[in-house]
């Protein structure tokens, strides 16, 4: 899969193919990586991509044209390679990420990453360029880039041979709408804390109905909006109460 970063800091996105799954799928060459700075786009000595806003206001606002420059020639480029390019813009304006479209992006063939900076890029640029504006949360960072990485991050642990096994990634929380099951390695006891007994029983059955109840349980305990349009089968409602009523009995002999 190709990304194409548009930022005024290329090195800080580069760094996400530095170590780790990410970079072991870039020197594998399950991913593809290119950095384009706006600044390479100006006309003008000082290569300014800034400007004061109309109307008034603090801070500097990103210019069109040396972006939408950018953007037409990566269009370009990936056309000549016949790769389908999605434009997508970081911003806190966008919809909040989740899971469900980082899965649908990892279908794409290439995807370009817009880093705003500064008070935002010009409105006309998202009107004739951006095909999609998502958002990591109701927060605001200093740029588009940290968003990039974490975009970069999540897509290419879902490409295929990135993962060294592969129920990795459909493991993951999430990946079927609940949050993922406690897990536990050696040694088997740790500070007087024992794992649980299911997981030394051998019986993978049992291993894998204790699981889908924990993540029922963790995700009603944490995040409970996330069952709220899921609908539960007949087994995962009983694995639910079977929880909640172990947790009250827990609760009750504590009081």
């Amino acid at each position: 899969m190709r990304f194409d970063v548009i930022t005024l800091f290329p090195e800080l996105v580069q760094a996400v193919t530095g170590s780790g799954i990410v970079g072991r799928a870039a020197n594998a060459d399950l991913i593809d990586l290119h950095c384009w700075n706006p600044r390479d786009y100006t006309s003008d000595v000082h290569r300014t991509v800034d400007d004061r806003p109309y109307g008034g206001g603090p801070g500097m606002v990103m210019k069109p044209d040396s972006l939408i420059t950018t953007i037409k020639d990566i269009r370009a480029l990936n056309a000549s390679e016949n790769i389908a390019t999605k434009v997508i813009y970081l911003s806190p304006q966008g919809k909040t990420l989740n899971q469900v479209a980082v899965k649908k992006m990892s279908a794409e063939q290439g995807l370009v990453l817009l880093c705003g900076r500064y008070e935002g890029v010009d409105e006309r640029v998202l009107e004739m360029e951006v095909d999609e504006e998502w958002s990591l949360g109701d927060y605001v960072l200093s740029g588009g880039e940290l968003g990039a990485m974490v975009l970069i991050d999540a897509i290419t642990r879902l490409l295929p041979d990135v993962l060294g096994h592969k129920d990795s990634a459909e493991q993951d929380s999430f990946s079927d709408g609940l949050l993922d099951y406690p897990h536990y390695t050696r040694p088997e006891v740790f500070a007087g804390k024992e794992i649980p007994a299911v997981l030394k029983s051998g019986n993978h059955q049992r291993i894998a109905k204790w699981r889908r109840q924990q993540a029922l349980g963790r995700t009603w305990q944490r995040r409970p909006e996330l069952l709220e349009n899921k609908i539960l089968d007949a087994e995962d409602k009983q694995l639910l109460r079977d929880f909640l009523e172990n947790i009250r009995e827990i609760e009750d002999k504590h009081e």
